[in-house]
């Protein structure tokens, strides 16, 4: 099989457009399952992509196409580098995003081999998991769930010098315990680089718990309640919220970051709370690339801006909206700092103490949630969401979790919540139940917030 050197080469040679980007990306990952207390399957899967994207330039402007193919060969390239072009070509209008391609970045490792991995990584969980197994089954309790380990390698490749390249290493554990009779369930995830991170037996023991807690049920309105969402739900509702950052959105009216009377709300103090949400490709345990790979253009990203580094940045800082997703083409109409989309989120309170327990302990009567999921936007202007609860919704009285209750529709907004933070935990790795299979490097803390709006009862199970 040809390398991705080659590969990113001889497209290179072959394109004939002005100007041209290729990408391509390798994936090896290995996985396993296991249901009611019995690993069942496991599995190892190799993939690689071929993204050309061709840059046409005329008197009006440039016009672009991307064209991605998966097991391409040398052989194939001709082909997928000629209809990119041709698509350019005939594309009826011009790039609104247009920049200079970057120049001559070289990364040192561009010449290495794509990462692997073997299914020797799971060794470690494996042994985990026959404790857990061997619990479970004590208590007539059954265990599901799914481990992935994945080593994806991206090579970026342009006409104007650049070469670079990233290896992404990526863990995620899922595990769901149910009561034998399927009356009772609760889950539990986390996602890291390495599995050797995951820690089973701390998963298993919170899953115990909330089994337990499920023993005792009561039925509980809508309405709001003093909340603690764990940090699983939290990167759930962060997640969404800086998917909705756009810069253009904002400066054009149509985010909750808009200004009202034009421009955006960068510099406006969203909450009197400390938070801050902040991205870094070097954050630890959830390091990410280090330069912008953009296979197509959008209002959030832009293929000419491909190769451009990535730097810390601090999305919210201590409760101030400070950037939002730019591009090149949007910082030069928004007037802001250039601050493009970086692959990991992290939420933090320099006050942030204890754990989820910590913060229950404080609660005189309210509820303690598991996760969320179904979420959907419902109102832009506000980032107003809604969607359900699942896995256990607990009643908590005079600091202690009391009984398992109904699961509810929620209405709320994450920007909104800010202002009702009363208490944050420290900030650990997490995997977000609902947008888990689309982002997975995050770190959140548990929050409780104030009036946290259940809207209706749900007869969700």
């Amino acid at each position: 099989m040809s390398s991705p050197q080659e590969l990113a080469e001889r497209a290179l040679e072959l394109s004939k457009a002005d100007d041209c980007v290729v990408l391509v990306s390798t994936d090896h990952t290995v996985n396993v399952r296991w249901a009611n207390n019995t690993l069942t399957t496991n599995g190892t899967a190799r993939s690689h992509e071929v993204t050309v994207i061709s840059i046409v330039r005329g008197s009006d402007g440039a016009r672009i196409a991307s064209m991605s193919r998966s097991g391409v060969e040398l052989g194939d390239l001709e082909d997928l580098v000629g209809e990119s072009r041709a698509l350019a070509e005939n594309e009826p209008t011009a790039a609104d995003d247009e920049a200079p391609l970057v120049r001559d970045r070289t990364a040192a490792d561009w010449g290495s081999a794509p990462g692997e991995t073997t299914i020797s990584e799971f060794e470690h969980l494996t042994t985990g998991l026959a404790a857990s197994f061997d619990a479970a089954a004590s208590a007539g309790e059954g265990r599901y769930g799914y481990a992935e380990h994945d080593v994806s390698s991206l090579y970026l490749a342009t006409s104007t010098g650049v070469r670079l390249r990233h290896q992404q290493p990526a863990t995620r554990v899922e595990l769901t315990g149910r009561s034998g009779d399927g009356s009772r369930s609760a889950w539990a995830g986390v996602s890291t680089a390495a599995l050797q991170d995951v820690d089973i037996a701390a998963l298993e023991a919170d899953l115990r718990q909330r089994l337990a807690w499920s023993r005792r049920k009561v039925d509980m309105p809508a309405g709001r309640y003093d909340t603690v969402l764990p940090p699983s739900a939290v990167a759930d509702l962060f997640i969404y919220l800086y998917w909705s950052m756009g810069a253009l959105d904002a400066h054009e009216g149509h985010s909750v970051f808009a200004k009202a009377g034009g421009g955006t709300r960068v510099g406006e103090q969203l909450t009197d709370v400390p938070l801050t949400l902040r991205s870094d490709p070097a954050m630890t345990e959830q390091e990410c690339a280090q330069f912008v790979a953009a296979s197509v253009s959008s209002r959030q990203s832009s293929v000419f801006d491909n190769g451009l580094p990535l730097a810390p940045t601090a999305w919210i800082d201590r409760g101030r909206l400070s950037a939002l997703l730019q591009t090149r083409h949007s910082a030069d109409i928004t007037g802001l700092p250039l601050t493009p989309a970086i692959d990991n989120l992290e939420l933090v309170t320099a006050d942030g103490a204890g754990d989820v327990s910590s913060l229950v302990a404080g609660v005189d009567r309210g509820l303690l949630l598991t996760c969320l999921w179904y979420i959907r936007e419902v109102d832009p202007q506000t980032l107003l969401l809604t969607g359900l609860t699942r896995d256990g919704v607990f009643l908590v009285e005079g600091g202690e979790v009391v009984a398992a209750v109904n699961n509810f529709r929620f209405n709320e907004s994450p920007v909104g919540m800010l202002r009702r933070v009363s208490a944050a935990s420290e900030t650990t790795n997490t995997l977000a139940r609902e947008w888990g299979d689309y982002f997975t490097r995050t770190r959140m803390p548990a929050l409780r917030i104030t009036d946290f709006n259940m809207s209706t009862v749900s007869q969700a199970s």
